[in-house]
């Protein structure tokens, strides 16, 4: 049985899981806009696996979300798992925020489900989905306006998911356009994906691997 530590801190939702064979087994998680990460990330760790009954050295693999979101919140997650992978002799597994969060959604073949996480002004990350949870656009950082995703209305349905769902709603005027504009990346959801990569030993290079930012951090600094 893989038994997997899954970490997700890309955005304010601080989160960790416990996976056997993809099947969540347990879960400790706070979305707070504070980022609660630094302090409540490894008590969470240590606190599923306590609830899920087992120690570090039952665990096979550390999976982490590898973004896009914040680059502060995935500096601590990855940092994170690669300090648990060196010193316990693990594998990393990434996965890619925007896919996990595209999980959280069951839909028909002919919907669509396009995960939008808020940047700055009036940009966000965004991935497109088909029904079968397949890529069929890359990830970007877009700005939106009216003709965002204009290519994707002629689906029965386009579930817009995330914080950036909140600007598209305000911007977009296509009638089968849903907004999931409450969701958040979990941890619940990298299960599936992160035991996919296990199974076919799809793991990254603990020394050198780094968050996928999209875009070049800028310092915000204050005016004299």
């Amino acid at each position: 049985m893989a038994k997997i530590v899954n970490i997700e801190t890309a955005t304010t939702n601080c989160s960790v899981s416990i996976s056997v064979d993809g099947k969540i087994v347990s879960v400790k998680e706070e979305n707070t806009p504070s980022y609660s990460h630094s302090e409540q990330l490894h008590l969470f760790i240590e606190e599923a696996l306590k609830e899920a009954s087992f120690s570090f050295s039952d665990v096979n693999a550390i999976a982490v979300s590898k973004g896009p979101g914040s680059y502060t919140g995935l500096r601590i997650g990855v940092s994170a798992a690669k300090g648990l992978c060196f010193s316990l002799d693990l594998p990393l597994i990434s996965v890619p925020t925007l896919e996990s969060m595209a999980m959280q959604l069951q839909i028909e073949s002919d919907e669509a489900i396009i995960p939008v996480l808020d940047a700055r002004r009036m940009e966000v990350y965004s991935c497109v989905f088909d029904g079968f949870h397949n890529e069929i656009r890359e990830t970007k950082a877009e700005v939106i306006d009216e003709n965002s995703f204009e290519e994707f209305k002629g689906y029965k349905k386009v579930h817009i998911i995330g914080s950036g769902a909140e600007k598209c709603e305000k911007t977009l005027s296509h009638s089968n356009f849903i907004y999931h504009k409450e969701a958040f990346p979990s941890s619940k959801e990298m299960a599936s994906l992160a035991q996919k990569k296990y199974e076919a030993n799809d793991f990254e290079d603990v020394a050198y691997f780094e968050p996928y930012y999209l875009k070049d951090f800028i310092l915000q600094t204050k005016k004299a």
